[in-house]
């Protein structure tokens, strides 16, 4: 089982960088590249919905569950 991090895939569709999206939610890029990279092993409730709020999107459009 894992979870799947489609950052990556909504930052593209809203044509916005890594860089603008840590300026808008407020932590670094390191953190968010660390999210976008699916190598991150948790994230705050709070963080999720900054992200949510500043890229238009629901938690399902980011997070994604994989049977292996």
């Amino acid at each position: 089982m894992s979870i799947i991090v489609n950052l990556d895939i909504m930052l593209a569709r809203r044509k916005m960088s890594v860089t603008e999206l840590s300026e808008k939610i407020g932590i670094t890029m390191a953190n968010v590249s660390i999210l976008k990279t699916g190598k991150a092993k948790a994230i705050k409730f709070s963080t999720l919905e900054k992200i949510c709020e500043v890229l238009e999107c629901q938690p399902g459009d980011i997070l994604e569950y994989k049977r292996d």
